[in-house]
């Protein structure tokens, strides 16, 4: 690959159930290229969940190393994990985790207050984080008043609001409707094709994997199918000239 943003290599991941040591990644090389939007498929235990975590910095491997971009984040330690994250992870899950007590607004701020950006700029990047996702209109609604694609969409808006280098989803559209799904689906295609964001998610849902440009297959820890997607005519949304291009100054 031309342009590789993250580099796993030699990853293996174990842990332990009481004196059993599980062996959940064994030994497993994995690049994602800069602007790929990447799908992570395989049977319950086959170790993609944990792949997600440990390329977002939310899990340590046992051994090996996981570049993203020229950071090292398998070498650091908790505390500079949890910086790395701020600013370069934007999560998608798949129950959204929003704050009932907070509004849209106030979801989708949240990241926001460990920048240095004011008040001023806080508003104005969250109101472009939720017109890009179509929400413009609910900001000043709680989650209660929202239905599960909408919660999903300041989800998202959250992920994105402070313009990170990765995004990365675990079954985003799992408690979501059809219809709903494919919304999302068509938003996060959006957001790797008129943005370039690097998107990772992991899905059990073929009508996900279909949207992504690459599938990766993992079973038992080991990667055993890595395919392009077919080329697919994408679906374009209205253009946006809006950008993040301060946040982290």
């Amino acid at each position: 690959m031309d342009n590789p943003l993250i580099r796993v290599g030699n990853l293996v991941k174990n842990y332990h159930r009481g004196s059993e040591e599980l062996t959940v990644l064994s030994g497993l090389n994995f690049i994602v290229e800069d602007g790929e939007f990447v799908a992570l498929m395989g049977p319950s235990g086959s170790g993609k969940t944990t792949l997600l975590n440990l390329i977002a910095g939310i899990d340590r491997p046992t051994s090996g190393y996981i570049f993203v971009g020229t950071d090292e984040i398998s070498s650091m330690t908790d505390s500079q994990l949890a910086d790395w994250r701020s600013r370069h992870i934007g999560f998608i899950f798949q129950t959204y985790n929003l704050i009932p007590v907070l509004t849209a607004f106030e979801n989708v701020e949240l990241p926001l207050l460990l920048t240095p950006l004011g008040r001023v700029e806080r508003r104005k990047h969250v109101e472009i984080a939720l017109y890009i996702v179509g929400l413009s209109d609910r900001m000043s609604h709680y989650p209660r008043q929202l239905s599960g694609g909408q919660e999903q969409r300041v989800a998202i808006a959250r992920a994105i609001v402070t313009d990170p280098t990765l995004l990365v989803a675990d079954e985003p559209t799992g408690d979501l409707d059809a219809k709903s799904a494919e919304e999302i689906l068509i938003l996060l295609e959006r957001l790797n094709s008129e943005f370039k964001k690097t998107i990772v998610i992991v899905t059990h849902d073929p009508r996900a994997a279909a949207r992504a440009r690459r599938i990766v297959h993992l079973e038992k820890g080991v990667l055993k199918e890595d395919i392009k997607a077919e080329d697919r005519g994408s679906v374009r949304l209205a253009d946006s000239t809006l950008a993040f291009a301060d946040v982290k100054s």
